[in-house]
């Protein structure tokens, strides 16, 4: 397998992603007052695919109680990120339209899951350019999103279509990295096989894997960190 070279995406506010201090622990409490509402982010270039059957079946085993949110990244009509970081004052103006829409369901969920298939390594399109717009919240005026992330719980989701599981580092460090600028509760992220359609409802590891992937006082095995 070639080696490829880590992106050069939209940094952070100064100079990148790097993260402020070790990587939260998953035994780290998260928003400890507020009541569990999640928000799912399917970033499949079609719907139905494995990954998003992956999330699906971890997410039947929550409580019946627990609010949850699905958002296809792709249909949403989002448009691609624009950097504003050097135009006039460098902020970013108050969001509309699809914008509006993911950035009101980011804020309202305490646990937000980022399931996206495995695309050259790496998160899928969509989802990328939702994390791109990460970094114009960061900048809105009274917004305080870096403020208003911490604590909350991120999780990852996704099938890929190879031997080894460690292809999928890489999307793996994109979202722990992520976490881990915004202080946020890194949790890992919850592997299937899929390659052709049904794949992972075959894949026993990774549906066992998903009955306590979501229960925050469990390690689940198979879990890429």
């Amino acid at each position: 397998m070639p080696v490829i070279p880590a992106a050069r995406g939209i940094p952070g506010p100064a100079r990148g992603l790097a993260p402020d201090g070790p990587f939260p622990s998953r035994k780290q409490p998260a928003m400890p007052d507020a009541p569990r509402s999640f928000l799912f982010l399917l970033g499949s270039a079609r719907t139905g695919g494995n990954t998003e059957a992956l999330a699906r079946a971890a997410a039947e085993h929550l409580e019946p109680d627990v609010p949850q949110r699905w958002i296809h990244v792709g249909e949403l009509g989002l448009p691609p990120f624009t950097d504003r970081r050097h135009t006039g004052d460098g902020t970013t103006p108050f969001a509309e339209g699809a914008e509006q829409i993911v950035q009101d369901a980011t804020l309202a969920a305490t646990d937000l899951v980022i399931a996206s298939p495995l695309y050259w390594y790496s998160v899928s399109a969509s989802i990328k350019n939702y994390l791109d717009y990460w970094s114009g919240w960061l900048r809105v005026p009274g917004l305080d999103f870096k403020a208003r992330m911490a604590g909350r719980r991120l999780w990852g989701v996704t099938a890929h279509g190879d031997d080894e599981p460690g292809v999928a580092e890489p999307l793996a460090g994109t979202l722990r990295l992520s976490a881990a600028y915004l202080k946020m509760d890194w949790r890992g992220v919850l592997l299937g096989y899929g390659s052709r359609p049904g794949d992972v409802d075959r894949d026993d590891r990774a549906r066992t894997a998903a009955k306590t992937f979501f229960d925050a006082g469990t390690e689940t095995p198979d879990v890429l960190y």
